[in-house]
């Protein structure tokens, strides 16, 4: 049973009491213990039929209340805690000086520090920039880029730093690096040499741009991506990654990411209607007659009578580009010629 659903039984009980000791006082003792016991009953019953709605209640405020105070900076805890302060002192003050007005009730200190704490917060709130030497120090902005552990397995991130399409300082957090170990050292074949191939690819890395292992945890968070979001958030750095659902969360948090892939496919070459290629068809397509090949890039080409020229090199007229949701399909048909012969091959 729940904290919260147990104080909403305990709260029935207590209501059930409270109600028994407005009533009369009943003719006999056994009589006045049998009502108040059957109110307290009542009352447990109650809370017990709204005890869910109220856990539910409760946990949807709970949870906005934790979301707000995640945003809240520490200066403007700062600044609305020396806010307070001030209007505690000038309300015990105030409340010293007017004790000896004839009409000064007790009840005019709350009213005098409620209007002051509301003055005296707000205006400290608005103005917490002034209190930056207060509080705990701000984190300092790593600025950079951070790097995930798909993007670092990828191995494609050398060849654009060598290339000089990466500017400014890679980092590498303590717990992706761990992520890393532990996959080198992992009993299963595959991931073992999934982290190995990484912690290599961070050592010729290191060697062509400037790479820091950030040392920052936390043991709120469990997974690696909600420590790479929050560490993005807290340092203001770019992230960098080629997991899709990574990417499409940071950018719900409204962080800048950088993804290999989509950089991938934006420079894939354009083909027009017109255009003369050489493929080599690897398979039979869908209908008759027709013939597959594949570009570098895993683009699909799609050649109308091409079954013929299986398995060898033929130049290829392209007739239509379309994009597909699963990526882009080119139609071709072969050009004159067909199939190049073998000085061809050879040139």
């Amino acid at each position: 049973m729940s904290a919260v659903r147990l104080l909403t039984l305990l709260l029935g009980l207590l209501l059930g009491w409270v109600v028994s000791r407005w009533l009369p006082v009943a003719s006999s003792p056994g009589a006045q213990l049998i009502n108040i016991l059957s109110l307290m009953l009542a009352g447990l019953l109650g809370a017990f039929l709204l005890a869910s709605r109220v856990e539910r209640r409760w946990a949807g405020t709970a949870d906005r209340l934790g979301q707000w105070y995640a945003k809240v900076s520490p200066r403007t805890v700062t600044a609305a805690t020396f806010g307070l302060v001030i209007a505690l002192l000038v309300s015990v003050l105030l409340g010293n000086v007017l004790n000896g007005v004839p009409v000064y009730q007790w009840w005019w200190n709350l009213i005098i520090t409620a209007v002051l704490a509301g003055f005296f917060i707000t205006f400290a709130v608005r103005n917490a920039d002034a209190f930056s030497g207060f509080g705990p120090a701000p984190r300092k902005k790593l600025g950079g880029k951070l790097l995930d552990s798909n993007v670092i397995i990828d191995g494609r991130i050398v060849e654009l730093a060598r290339a000089g399409f990466l500017d400014g300082e890679l980092v590498v957090p303590s717990f992706v690096l761990r992520e890393l170990q532990l996959l080198a050292d992992h009993g299963d074949p595959q991931r073992r040499t999934r982290g190995k191939r990484g912690l290599n690819i961070l050592e010729e890395l290191r060697q062509v741009i400037p790479l820091r292992i950030e040392d920052w945890d936390t043991a709120e968070l469990s997974t690696v991506d909600d420590k790479l979001v929050r560490l993005a958030r807290e340092s203001g750095a770019k992230l960098m990654t080629n997991d899709s659902n990574l990417s499409k969360i940071a950018k719900l948090h409204g962080l800048s990411v950088l993804s290999l892939n989509e950089a991938a496919v934006a420079l894939r070459p354009q083909l027009q209607p017109g255009d003369v290629i050489t493929v080599t068809i690897t398979k039979g397509g869908q209908q008759a007659g027709q013939g597959v090949a594949y570009l570098e890039d895993g683009t699909m080409i799609v050649v109308e009578e091409g079954q013929k020229l299986r398995g060898k090199a033929a130049r290829v007229v392209v007739v239509n580009n379309v994009q597909t949701n699963v990526g882009r399909m080119i139609f071709a048909k072969p050009d004159k010629g067909g199939e190049l012969d073998a000085e061809a091959e050879t040139a």
